[in-house]
């Protein structure tokens, strides 16, 4: 199977899988559906179910479809299935009197001894992105224990990233989707897994019915991420990872939201496809900035 017919299955498979697992969700939700419904920015209820049926998606189509390589595809759904793990339990489980808020505030508690969902989580899915660096890793001759160090900082990472962006209706489905540009200039079909899953994600999302939560937010970052590791050379990964790094501590101190409101084509970009926006709200008082992702 070449290329394009890999993407164009990765994409129907991505798509279908992911547009079943939502449906069925919906009829026999574990634990219930008021488990898995929050308030969202405007106040309103919203579901958290979208984020295991995207994460479903984006595995299943990875393994089938996501390379040419058995070794590529089994990483890709590695990162994808423990990323959406450990999100998920966090968005299921997470004890709200616990502020512990972004890495700092997690990795604060985990230092007085105390382990929060979100720090958790973070063990988690540096793990998991830790198994699918190695196992992209473990056939290319030229690749060593840097590389592997050096994948696992941006699967990981790419992961957190896209969950700083989950705090707006659609924004981190279409920052997935335009990622997906580049990620197919490197050749890899996975972007077909990226957009299929997006895409069967959007209708509920952009109508503020469901949301991607810490499960689908982190699925999506970990595939990119790990699509990005295992077709690029060593210059563009390391220049990826300083800018995720930056990007993650800037979450801490700055708004993304404020970010993107104060520039016209982000915004615009932003708000395509959206009910009009509330009122300027100072997330700053409530969420310390974006670093809240980790919650």
């Amino acid at each position: 199977m070449g290329f394009l017919s890999r993407t164009v299955v990765a994409s129907g498979l991505a798509a279908a899988v992911t547009f079943g697992v939502r449906r069925s969700l919906d009829s026999s939700a574990p634990g219930g559906a008021e488990r898995w419904t929050r308030t969202n920015h405007r106040g309103e209820p919203i579901s958290l179910m979208e984020g295991p049926a995207v994460a479903a998606g984006l595995a299943a189509s990875s393994l089938v479809a996501g390379s040419s390589k058995f070794t590529e595809r089994f990483a890709q759904a590695a990162a994808c299935a423990g990323a959406a793990a450990f999100g998920l339990y966090d968005d299921l489980e997470e004890d709200t009197s616990i502020r512990a808020k972004g890495l700092k505030g997690h990795l604060g508690e985990l230092a007085k001894g105390n382990l929060t969902t979100g720090g958790l989580k973070i063990i988690g899915i540096g793990a998991s992105a830790g198994v699918a660096a190695l196992i992209g890793n473990s056939r290319k001759k030229k690749r060593g224990a840097f590389d592997v160090v050096l994948d696992t900082v941006i699967i990981a990472g790419s992961a957190n990233l896209w969950n700083l962006l989950d705090l707006r209706p659609g924004r981190a489905l279409k920052a997935s989707v335009i990622a997906s540009a580049p990620l197919l200039l490197t050749g890899s079909s996975a972007a077909g897994s990226v957009v299929g899953a997006s895409a069967a994600a959007f209708p509920g999302d952009l109508g503020e019915r469901d949301m991607l939560g810490d499960s689908g937010a982190n699925a999506l970052g970990a595939l990119i991420g790990t699509a990005f590791t295992q077709r690029s050379c060593r210059v563009l990964r390391l220049g990826g990872a300083a800018g995720i790094i930056y990007l993650t501590l800037a979450s801490e101190k700055v708004s993304f939201s404020q970010v993107i409101a104060d520039n016209e084509w982000l915004n615009r970009i932003d708000m395509f496809g959206r009910r009009p926006a509330m009122p300027p709200v100072d997330e700053s008082s409530t969420d310390g900035a974006d670093g809240d992702a980790l919650t």
